[in-house]
């Protein structure tokens, strides 16, 4: 990948890029509206329907793998019941790429976090297909799971892998990676823990650049620009399928200091 992004490209079909903006705060539809002080979210809960198996997995694996959202430290090596490395994947989608991920690498534990429930519902059907038992979940806002319930310092890796782009400028404040969340979010990454994110959105993947090289607890593997696309990210569908029809993909991988 090179370092000079490429010229701008629509992203792929079915990316999350696609979702439509959410209206700003005050405006009409907006789900926070009226709620003083409440900061901007960078997710909008969206109507889905859940599927047979969805509902099925989430009676019967819910309970043993998705996690409650408690204001307080999990103890992971009681979650899952041994000491082992730990990666924490934001916004895991319908969770294809984070079951093939965690299929590959069983000597790993691996945390989802997921706001909408059919992906949470489809992520507990690869669980017990696969079957997974490296994996657990929450349902929950990564802005308050990050800042209460993981522990300083518990994290290997981080993923976040094609987020919301957020694509009017009105709405670019709404973007997950902003300084402030990534200084947070590597006081819980272990020193020479690493963060690995992926936008098909080229404005985006600019902003991601920028400010992670800009947090001088960060060094970017790539000099200072992209990373190639690491081998053990899966290529999801929507990305192949853009890929082949010319549309940029970028990757950025930088360890903690």
């Amino acid at each position: 990948m090179p370092e000079t992004p490429h010229p701008a490209a629509p992203p792929a079909a079915d990316s999350a890029s696609e979702q439509p903006s959410a209206p700003e705060p005050g405006e009409a539809g907006d789900p926070h509206a009226g709620l003083r002080g409440r900061p901007l979210r960078s997710f909008v809960l969206r109507a889905g329907r859940l599927g047979t198996g969805q509902q099925r997995a989430l009676a019967d694996l819910g309970p043993q793998y998705l996690l409650p959202y408690a204001p307080r430290p999990l103890d992971l090596d009681a979650v899952f019941g041994r000491h082992a490395p730990r990666v924490l994947e934001i916004g895991f989608g319908m969770g294809d790429a984070t079951a093939q991920v965690a299929a590959a690498q069983p000597g790993t534990d691996f945390i989802g976090i997921e706001v909408h429930q059919p992906g949470v519902g489809a992520m507990l059907k690869h669980i017990g297909a696969l079957p997974l038992s490296n994996v657990r979940l929450l349902q929950h806002d990564a802005v308050e799971v990050l800042a209460h319930m993981i522990p300083p310092g518990a994290l290997t890796g981080v993923h976040i892998w094609f987020p919301d782009p957020w694509h009017k400028k009105r709405h670019n404040k709404r973007r997950l990676i902003q300084p402030d969340f990534v200084a947070a979010l590597i006081t819980r990454l272990a020193p020479g823990g690493y963060l690995h994110a992926a936008t098909d959105w080229q404005p985006y993947a600019e902003q991601m650049l920028a400010v992670m090289n800009a947090e001088p607890g960060l060094v970017n593997t790539a000099g200072s620009g992209y990373a190639p696309k690491p081998d053990w990210r899966p290529l999801t569908k929507f990305e192949d399928r853009g890929l082949k029809l010319g549309h940029g993909v970028w990757d950025l991988l930088f360890h903690r200091i």
